[in-house]
């Protein structure tokens, strides 16, 4: 990678330069191809300002810091980098090498899915409200779904919110 280290109002320093290309290594394991990095450092009075531009394969990322030191506004600066890169090789990943791309999946054995886990149990009480206490209680909470005995029924049922504002209720066909 190629790192351009530019310095306005401020004196070069080797060791300033050396710590910014030292510190952008650690965002390259995120990018395919890096072609080039364009770092300016700039002091204003009391500003210290780190600019970041980076040039990857089809993907430019920009972080600009300010603070009291030029070396904690270069940190800075790489961790919005870092971040960005993190979530482009996220969606590369997502985009480029899902599960429809790799093949079909292997057909489960004979022995049942004893090796297959769910994705996440959640065990809730399923307490008794009526339905107008249970859209009381759900309306209160940052829950998208409220398990509970319905009191008239005495079956359990499901509140949850829909994408509208409003509620839905799922309730078991009579047995």
């Amino acid at each position: 990678m190629q790192v351009n280290v530019t310095f306005r109002h401020v004196h070069p320093t080797a060791a300033l330069r050396a710590y910014a290309e030292e510190k952008l290594a650690r965002v390259n394991k995120y990018l395919r191809r890096p072609v080039d990095a364009h770092v300016i450092l700039s002091v204003s009075k009391e500003r210290h300002v780190a600019e970041i531009t980076l040039n990857a394969d089809h993907v430019i990322l920009f972080a600009q810091e300010e603070t009291h030191d030029l070396y904690s506004a270069i940190d800075l600066a790489l961790d919005k980098l870092e971040h960005q890169a993190q979530k482009v090789a996220a969606k590369r990943k997502h985009h480029k090498g899902g599960p429809a791309l790799r093949g079909p999946e292997p057909a489960p054995s004979e022995g049942g899915d004893r090796g297959a886990e769910p994705v996440r149990i959640r065990r809730v009480p399923a307490r008794l409200f009526t339905v107008d206490e249970a859209v009381e209680q759900l309306a209160a909470s940052r829950d998208e779904f409220l398990v509970f005995t319905n009191v008239e029924s005495r079956q359990v049922a499901v509140l949850y919110r829909r994408q509208d504002g409003g509620y839905g209720l799922i309730e078991p066909e009579g047995r």
